[in-house]
């Protein structure tokens, strides 16, 4: 029951239902949000109430639909040591971190705006933080499955060859994911930027920077079997750090590089 010869899924059985959990429930979300709610305006009907109940509805299923769905590979155990608690608290806390401090980069460097009526948190609506943990959750369960199966096929390949394929999967995954988010948002009229196509290049390749740092970091969560499970006292240091890493590098592009 703890191991499996698919080399996509963890051989750990909480973190592979997990997993599962989040890609079968995204594309509900994801279905609702960007080809109902968004191509027909419906947000338009939406004042500061509104956003907040878009945002728990993307977020909220996340937490609590696991205490529900049938899971088996949790069963007798306390609460926090199911992966998927340990998923949810290091997205909160990797999120949390992106939206109060780093998307204020977005607007000193790219001359982004949020102008939607939403309550705000430091600057920044609160739905944004709500969403982002769906749009996260979402990402880093794609992510898991894609360097695990390139990491697994490359089992007897040479040291360096793992790495070097390991980091050009990170590389390529993050960029591709900066890129798509950046495009499906551009649809929504309250987040505006000054110049679109740099949004596009550059603002994808700064945002990606979130993902050269959380997804080989997040990947590491109870993924050796021979290694003991993580606390979440751990899992939080590792969010926190992961959240330092991903503000050296992005106020090192402000000091270097610029708008």
């Amino acid at each position: 029951m703890g191991k499996t010869d698919n080399l996509w899924l963890a051989a750990n059985p909480s973190k592979r239902w997990a997993e599962l959990f989040f890609l079968a429930y995204s594309p509900f979300w994801i279905t609702w949000a960007l080809c109902i709610l968004v191509p027909f305006q419906l947000y338009e009907l939406c004042d500061e109430w509104g956003y907040l109940l878009v945002g728990l509805a993307a977020a909220l299923p996340c937490w609590f639909l696991p205490l529900v769905l049938p899971n088996k590979t949790d069963e007798g155990k306390p609460w926090y040591q199911a992966y998927w608690v340990k998923a949810n608290v290091w997205i909160a806390i990797f999120g949390f971190i992106g939206n109060y401090f780093w998307t204020h980069y977005f607007f000193n460097l790219l001359g982004a705006a949020y102008t939607l009526p939403s309550h705000k948190l430091n600057g920044i609506p609160v739905v944004m933080y709500l969403m982002t943990h769906a749009y996260f959750c979402f990402y880093h369960a794609i992510s898991n499955l894609i360097m695990r199966r390139v990491e697994n096929h490359l089992s007897h390949a040479p040291l360096k060859t793992r790495k070097l394929a390991r980091a050009l999967a990170v590389f390529l995954l993050s960029y591709f994911t900066a890129y798509m988010e950046t495009l499906t948002i551009s649809h929504f009229p309250y987040y505006t930027f000054i110049n679109r196509q740099k949004m596009y290049s550059i603002g994808s390749l700064f945002y990606a920077i979130y993902f050269f740092v959380s997804f080989p970091m997040f990947m590491r969560i109870d993924e050796d079997p021979a290694v003991k499970r993580w606390t979440l006292g751990e899992v939080a240091l590792d969010a926190l750090a992961a959240g330092m890493f991903v503000t050296l590098l992005l106020d090192a592009w402000r000091i270097t590089v610029g708008g």
